[in-house]
């Protein structure tokens, strides 16, 4: 352990904190970087009632569409129900899409992390609403008809306008959700995973032509046509602007080439990028980016990595750990490398801070955007505590170079070293098992309920470090964090 101070005395023989002189490595000062000012909280109620809005517009069109009458009769209930679950399951599905455009304000207003968890959310709940759709609907004909259950689904995808698309468009939904279940998505590769996930905007755009044909709550009336283009022409823009075109238009205007690539031991790199376009960018430390670098076979697809140095209007610097065949070849890159870029994303920065003092907690690769915070942080000496757990000081990325930027800032600097506690879900190490999370907590941070926490880490161990600030004191709103996994 590097620190300003000493840790408490409960802690010392535990963490076995040892004073050690930091490699000698440049420490910047944080430049004139233009930073975004946080999106206002409210912008985030307003995006969540704007999904909820759509709901009920949804639902009050199949009730002017005679979705009620219709409920007299056994065919009927099942075919009006159906068509309600199938517009349901559409919205939400276009919700979905919406939630993962990068729109730059809901992304501010909600985090990575949070759109993520309800992206998985909405999209399992529209998927289920669209098996009971189809399920409704074909049991519904078949009960007016002699062809049965299986002759009813036959001709409805055959003979019926824009079904055999809307089948297919069905098809590759299931396989993304198949391969987002999380036991299949740990077998798959990020590089897969992400391929076969871009199937699900072709699931969403084969279910139009469906609904333009045989919709007739799409077709019922005007107000039921413009709101369901309007739906359409929004989540579809969002995703060709803001995915595509915003990020292809900086990139172009501005290029950014690879300066410097670095090893940090080994199965880590860092990369330092620069060029016009970094001056032009609102980017606060603690942000990530979705990378690309043009060095042949494999560019197309992006990675998410944190910037690991606050930035300062010149360059842009992030650490990665070798954990795929994409951030493997980050070691491979050369200096003059083209880089295509979209972001910032993420609320893992100091504009959503709301005490003075602030715990940044960083498990293995993810004390690299602590680092960036440590740096770029408006900060007295004692306002910060940095606490680095890794499973071996030979493991500890960028440990050196966060102590001696701890020691320049008046900040104190903690490296909890030791393999994980196995038989119970916590952020400690093993030799710190006689303590509980939060115990451990109060004693390194006794006032920790009058702080801000940063999470960075493994999903498990991030959750374990929330629960712990939570039950410690940290109100929930003061606790952020970014998860990164798929």
């Amino acid at each position: 352990m590097t620190t300003s101070s000493q840790a408490p005395p409960g802690v010392r023989s535990t963490f076995a904190p040892t004073a050690r002189a930091a490699e000698a490595r440049t420490v910047r000062s944080p430049g004139p970087a233009r930073r975004p000012e946080p999106v206002p909280r409210w912008w985030r109620d307003a995006s969540a009632s704007a999904g909820w809005l759509a709901l009920l517009v949804v639902l009050a069109l199949w009730v002017s569409g005679g979705g009620i009458q219709e409920l007299g009769t056994l065919s009927g209930a099942l075919t009006s129900v159906g068509r309600l679950t199938g517009l349901v399951a559409s919205a939400l599905l276009l919700i979905q899409v919406f939630l993962m455009a990068r729109v730059p304000w809901v992304e501010q207003a909600w985090g990575q992390d949070e759109l993520a968890s309800t992206h998985r959310l909405v999209g399992f709940t529209s998927f289920t609403l669209m098996l009971g759709h189809i399920g409704l609907i074909t049991l519904g004909y078949a009960a007016g008809t002699s062809d049965g259950i299986v002759g009813t689904f036959v001709d409805l995808v055959l003979n019926y306008p824009g079904m055999l698309l809307a089948f297919a468009g069905t098809t590759a939904l299931v396989m993304v959700v198949v391969t987002s279940v999380r036991k299949a998505r740990r077998r798959l590769r990020y590089e897969s995973w992400h391929l076969i996930h871009l199937y699900g905007y072709l699931g969403a755009g084969l279910a139009l032509p469906h609904q333009l044909w045989t919709g007739t709550d799409f077709l019922s009336s005007t107000a039921a046509t413009v709101f369901w283009w309007t739906l359409y022409a929004v989540c579809a823009g969002s995703v060709l602007v803001f995915r595509v075109g915003l990020p292809l238009w900086r990139s172009l205007r501005s290029p950014l080439r690879v300066l410097d690539v670095r090893s940090e031991g080994p199965g880590v790199t860092t990369v330092t990028v620069g060029g016009e376009g970094v001056r032009r960018m609102s980017v606060r430390a603690g942000q990530f980016f979705q990378w690309r670098f043009l060095d042949g076979p494999g560019w197309s697809r992006a990675h998410p990595y944190s910037v690991s140095a606050a930035p300062d209007g010149q360059t842009l610097r992030f650490t990665a750990a070798h954990v795929g065949d994409g951030s493997a070849r980050l070691a491979t890159l050369h200096a003059g490398t083209r880089v295509l870029v979209e972001g910032p994303y993420g609320r893992l920065h100091a504009g959503v801070r709301s005490h003075r003092k602030m715990l940044l907690m960083g498990s293995g690769i993810g004390i690299t955007p602590m680092r960036a915070l440590l740096e770029e942080l408006d900060q007295a000496p004692g306002d910060v505590t940095v606490v680095h757990r890794v499973r071996s000081r030979a493991e500890a990325v960028l440990a050196d170079e966060t102590a001696a930027l701890a020691r320049a800032r008046g900040a104190r600097y903690l490296l909890v070293e030791g393999p994980r506690i196995a038989d119970r879900p916590s952020w400690l190490p093993a030799q710190a098992r006689h303590l509980t999370d939060v115990q451990a907590l109060r004693e390194i941070v006794p006032d920790v309920a009058d702080h801000d926490v940063y999470l960075c880490g493994a999903d498990g161990w991030m959750t374990a470090a929330r629960t712990a600030a939570i039950d410690a004191g940290v109100p929930r709103r003061a606790v952020h964090l970014e998860r990164f996994t798929y």
